[in-house]
């Protein structure tokens, strides 16, 4: 085979790329047609000690019509492509490896929306992924692949791809983790400036990726227990260390949602005592104002027996009266303050 270049996004089949991996573990560049013969030959027998790699986009109409006809695959794959649910997992069904993977975006932007999910059904011979929009994991190991990294097995291409999962979310967690300390510096300066809005949005996304990228723990555990007969010891070793630095990035994710939470509490408490002195401000000057305007309504009545109307010291008699009064109601105010 003659080492070929896919056009940019997909084939008349779906085909993103396609990668033919030999004795040598060195990823081949082939196109639709050539895994068609591959595949074929597969069936009578031939391409012992090879793999395959088909990586397909789910929003061309007829990726799951070149997958019924030439590959085979079971129905479980294609009703996990349909599924409503797609919590990240990795299912042994009839010795083939079936992943659920969730994956952000390339232009991720902390939005919930940018995350999307990549189909693989994995036997000794046959890697099939499937997405419907791009996704930063897997072209991660597209790359390292098409640069020459050895693969060699199919397993081993499943750890890489987890892997590059793990490098992927550990760089999201640092930017979010920059993220955060800004604000943090902001909140410590006396500038909120809606914060807190922002801590929320990034603590949901967070949450959301922590839900569907965290790999269901009984099947993963099933798995590592009981592999297939054709996966190689070395190879369930890199599945175990590539899961194992997942969950060190989940971990890291909890750890972050926990200190985002602490700041959201100390951003409500900071608002919630600003609302406490603003209210206790509004009520002094309302205790302040009592006196006088209590003494202002009694003596506008316009009735007779008005005391001091004929006094011509009378105005400021009744002043000393209202500042003796506000004085002791502002003094009995600030003292119950002081001792709260």
């Amino acid at each position: 085979m003659q080492t070929v270049t896919l056009p940019y996004g997909s084939d008349q089949s779906g085909l993103v790329c396609g990668y033919l991996f030999g004795e040598d573990a060195q990823g081949l560049a082939i196109e639709s047609k050539q895994a068609e013969e591959w595949l074929a030959a597969r069936e009578q027998g031939h391409g012992q000690g090879q793999f395959i790699w088909l990586h397909f986009n789910l929003a061309n109409t007829g990726t799951e019509k070149w997958l019924n006809k030439h590959t085979g695959l079971g129905e479980e794959f294609f009703q996990a492509l349909h599924e409503e649910q797609r919590s990240t997992r990795i299912e042994l069904v009839d010795n083939t490896l079936i992943a659920v993977i969730n994956d952000v975006l390339h232009d991720f932007s902390f939005n919930p929306a940018d995350i999307s999910t990549l189909w693989l059904n994995v036997d000794q011979q046959v890697v099939i992924s499937a997405r419907m929009k791009p996704l930063k994991a897997v072209d991660r190991l597209r790359n390292a692949v098409k640069s020459g990294e050895p693969i060699r097995s199919s397993v081993e291409l499943l750890s890489h791809l987890l892997r590059d999962q793990a490098d992927v979310l550990s760089k999201i967690v640092r930017d979010a983790i920059s993220r955060v300390d800004r604000i943090e510096d902001s909140l410590l300066a006396g500038k909120q400036n809606q914060k807190r809005a922002n801590l929320g949005e990034l603590r949901r996304v967070l949450v959301r990726l922590q839900r569907l990228l965290a790999p269901e723990p009984a099947a993963l555990f099933r798995l590592l227990q009981r592999p297939p007969n054709w996966v190689a010891e070395i190879d369930l070793q890199e599945l175990r260390h590539a899961t194992e630095e997942f969950s060190v990035v989940l971990h890291d994710i909890a750890t972050l949602q926990e200190r985002i939470k602490l700041l959201q509490e100390e951003i409500a408490a900071r608002v919630n005592e600003g609302n406490n002195r603003s209210l206790f401000v509004l009520t002094i000057v309302t205790v302040l104002a009592l006196p006088i305007n209590i003494i202002a309504g009694l003596l506008g009545m316009n009735v007779g027996g008005i005391p001091l109307g004929q006094d011509p010291q009378g105005f400021w008699i009744i002043a000393g009266i209202v500042a003796t009064f506000t004085a002791v109601a502002g003094w009995l105010a600030f003292r119950k303050r002081g001792e709260e």
